[in-house]
C-alpha cells in the first residue's frame, strides 16, 4: 500500500517536468538474479525478457518517444554455444510476440534492431527483417533493440560507409561534419534525433559497457546506475531515474 502511494506521488512529480525523449537501458543482472534464486543462470534470460515487456509498457504509458534496450553485445559471442542458442531462441520468440502485440500496433511503435546482423543466424536475421517491415510505417514511438551490438563496431562501420562516400566523390573530406558520420550510424536520426537523454543500468555495475557511445557523449547523457538486478527493476526505480534526469536538466538550465 505504501509502495503504491509513493509510486503515485513520484509519478505526479516527474510528470510536471520535461520527460526524456530517448531512454536507453542496459539490462544487467539476469544471470545473477537466477543464481540468487538457486536456478540455472540461463533461466535468468526468461525472467529478464518478461521484465523487458513490463518496462516497455511503463515507458510507453509515460510517453517516452524513443527507447533503446541493450539485449546482446558483440562481447556476448564469447559465451558458450549452448547459452547463445538459448538467447537466440528466446529472442526469436519475443520478436514473434512483438509482431502481434496489441500495444505495439495501438501506439504505432516502430521496431528496429541495431547491431552486426552478419554475425547472427540466417533465420533470426530473416525474422528481424520481418518485424521491422511490419512496423516500418509507424512513427509515434521508436523501439530500438541492440542485438549483436557494440558501440565501437557501430562507429567503425559508420566510418567505413563514410569513406566509401568519399571514394565515390559523393562528399569531399573538407565537408565532413559530425552529422555526416551520424548519418551512417545504426541510429541515424532519419525520423527522430538519435541522441540519448537518459541511460539506465541495473545490476549494480557502474559502467556503460560500449553502449551507444556516439549517441550519449555528445549531449552528456544522464547516466543512472541502480543496484536491483534487471528482473527486480520496479516502476519506482524507473521514475527515480527520470527524476534524476530532470534534476540534472534543471541544474544545467
Amino acid at each position: 500500500m505504501i509502495y503504491r502511494i509513493y509510486e503515485k506521488i513520484l509519478e505526479r512529480e516527474v510528470m510536471k517536468r520535461p520527460l526524456p525523449k530517448h531512454v536507453a537501458i542496459i539490462m544487467d543482472g539476469n544471470r545473477r538474479f537466477a543464481m540468487k534464486r538457486g536456478e540455472s543462470f540461463c533461466k535468468g534470460y526468461f525472467f529478464g525478457a518478461k521484465k523487458t515487456e513490463e518496462v516497455l509498457r511503463w515507458l510507453l504509458q509515460l510517453g517516452i518517444q524513443q527507447i533503446t534496450v541493450y539485449a546482446f553485445s558483440t562481447e556476448n559471442f564469447k559465451r558458450s554455444k549452448e547459452e547463445r542458442e538459448i538467447i537466440f531462441e528466446l529472442f526469436k520468440r519475443k520478436l514473434k510476440e512483438l509482431m502481434k502485440d496489441r500495444l505495439i500496433h495501438e501506439k504505432k511503435v516502430r521496431i528496429k534492431v541495431i547491431g552486426k546482423r552478419e554475425l547472427l543466424p540466417r533465420d533470426l536475421v530473416s525474422l528481424i527483417n520481418k518485424v521491422e517491415k511490419v512496423t516500418s510505417s509507424y512513427e509515434n514511438f521508436f523501439l530500438n533493440i541492440a542485438f549483436a551490438y557494440g558501440g565501437r563496431a557501430e562507429i567503425t562501420d559508420a566510418i567505413k560507409k563514410l569513406m566509401r562516400e568519399v571514394l565515390l566523390r559523393k562528399i569531399s573530406p573538407e565537408k565532413i561534419t559530425e552529422d555526416s558520420l551520424t548519418k551512417f550510424m545504426y541510429l541515424n536520426g532519419e525520423k527522430i534525433p538519435p541522441d540519448v537523454d537518459l541511460i539506465i543500468r541495473t545490476g549494480g555495475e557502474r559502467r556503460i559497457s560500449n553502449f551507444l557511445p556516439w549517441q550519449s557523449m555528445g549531449n552528456e547523457s544522464t547516466v543512472y546506475f541502480c543496484s536491483p538486478y534487471w528482473p527486480e527493476f520496479r516502476r519506482i526505480d524507473l521514475l527515480r531515474a527520470i527524476r534524476t534526469y530532470q534534476q540534472r536538466l534543471a541544474q544545467l538550465s
